[in-house]
């Protein structure tokens, strides 16, 4: 169905802030590894041999990258709201396997180098070391840890391992920073030389941890006892989707935007443990919040059973797929199966003329349509649902084009399955829409 009315005017947005964040972070990063190497060198090469010399070195910036991983995922709202937690969480990842060859090369060339002139070989160096130099063998476990970390973050173990599992392993990361600071602290030399070299590395390590300590326990703590969610109700859309209306207080005082999740604690004795990102399915209106799920699994299907009145624990707003970066006045929003929720919850929120594509397989799977319908009437919005099995693709070049002439005038927001979103993304690029003007998250925080 299509229905056409006359847009109201928007002017357009030149504001970028994903580039302002994302430029922010590579010159923290561009500053402090400069810092490193000028203390580095104002420490002097009192190293027995080269080899020990590039072993100091890979071991200050594996603990620098180290500290700028913890940034990452510290999930910090003006950092979350520019870039998104799916950009920094696979930034996240591959500094991880940087961290992971940095120390590697740490630890080879230390032992390659403290072994040179001597007859116990590298491996032999590194239990001498370990047994008679505090500190060493916290390095040994602390790279042991990274190790298996890296390991079963790779594709093939990151498969076939529960999130949960893999959660948990990961989390010993925390154990492996703690080791690798402290010993720094014990056998370093480039920051025990200087009092503000001292100062700047205790500095890095303060803001790195403070970051995580406030973004990922003290933020969402206050919100929760500031916000008290409860779910007020729970209302089935369909045979295997469900609408959960969650309350609170001071709900217009909660940072949220239309296009952004929560992680969705249900603190009933069987689910309380258990986090699933869902996003909203309508905008805030500073008195209720919706989540809209499909039963996906175990944990998706048993919300239809919730009660009102359970407790909740929210944390969030996250992501950046929000109307924060638009860069034109009018916007098309393509929605696949369930991931119509954030695009129902943008059109709430969006201004000027918007055409709205939702794809899915047959009539019965448009979750939510008759919403999407009445919204895009009340918007003067451009609706069409497009069904059919996958192939032939319906949203070929060709077919976008159809529905949207001018869509590379357009912003546009994607949401839906990852095959259609990067098919979808591929269509877009042939049609040369600007990679500005193209705004996606992946939701794979729950593997």
């Amino acid at each position: 169905m299509t229905t056409t009315v006359k847009p109201p005017t928007a002017p357009p947005t030149a504001i970028r802030p994903k580039v302002v964040a994302r430029t922010g972070l590579y010159a923290v990063l561009a500053a402090n590894v400069v810092a490193v190497a000028v203390f580095f060198a104002q420490a002097g090469f009192a190293a027995s041999n080269a080899l020990v010399v590039l072993g100091r070195l890979f071991g200050l910036y594996g603990a620098l990258l180290m500290a700028f991983q913890l940034l990452l995922v510290a999930r910090l709202p003006w950092l979350d709201r520019r870039i998104g937690m799916d950009r920094l969480t696979s930034w996240h990842r591959w500094t991880g396997f940087g961290i992971l060859w940095t120390l590697l090369a740490h630890a080879v060339f230390i032992a390659f180098g403290y072994a040179e002139g001597t007859d116990v070989g590298p491996i032999g160096t590194i239990v001498d070391l370990a047994e008679t130099t505090e500190g060493v063998l916290r390095a040994v476990v602390a790279l042991g840890i990274i190790i298996v970390v890296g390991a079963v973050s790779g594709r093939w173990a990151r498969r076939r391992l529960a999130y949960e599992t893999w959660h948990f392993i990961h989390f010993y990361t925390y154990v492996a920073v703690v080791l690798a600071i402290t010993h720094q602290v014990a056998v370093g030399t480039t920051f025990t030389s200087s009092s503000v070299a001292r100062t700047y590395w205790y500095g890095v390590w303060t803001v790195a941890l403070g970051a995580v300590v406030l973004g990922r326990a003290v933020l969402p703590l206050w919100r929760n006892l500031r916000h008290q969610f409860r779910v007020e109700a729970v209302v089935p859309e369909s045979d295997n989707v469900v609408s959960i209306y969650i309350t609170g207080r001071d709900l217009d005082k909660l940072p949220a935007r239309a296009g952004q999740f929560f992680l969705w604690r249900f603190l009933t004795k069987d689910r309380w443990w258990q986090a699933n990102p869902f996003s909203l399915s309508a905008a805030p209106d500073g008195r209720t919040l919706r989540l809209t799920a499909k039963a996906a699994g175990a944990g998706s299907a048993a919300l239809r059973h919730v009660k009102p009145g359970t407790r909740v624990f929210a944390e969030g707003p996250y992501g950046a797929f929000t109307a924060l970066h638009r860069t034109r006045p009018e916007s098309v929003l393509i929605a696949g199966g369930v991931g119509v929720t954030p695009i129902r919850a943008l059109l709430e929120e969006l201004h000027g003329h918007a055409v709205v594509i939702y794809r899915v397989a047959t009539d019965r799977d448009a979750v939510l349509y008759d919403e999407l319908r009445e919204l895009a009437h009340a918007k003067g919005a451009e609706l069409h649902l497009v069904t059919g099995p996958v192939q032939p693709d319906r949203l070929a070049p060709a077919e976008l084009l159809r529905m949207v002439p001018d869509i590379a005038d357009r912003d546009v927001f994607l949401c839906g399955p990852p095959p259609m979103m990067s098919a979808v993304l591929a269509n877009l690029r042939e049609l040369d829409v600007p990679k500005a003007q193209t705004h996606f998250e992946r939701f794979s925080l729950a593997g």
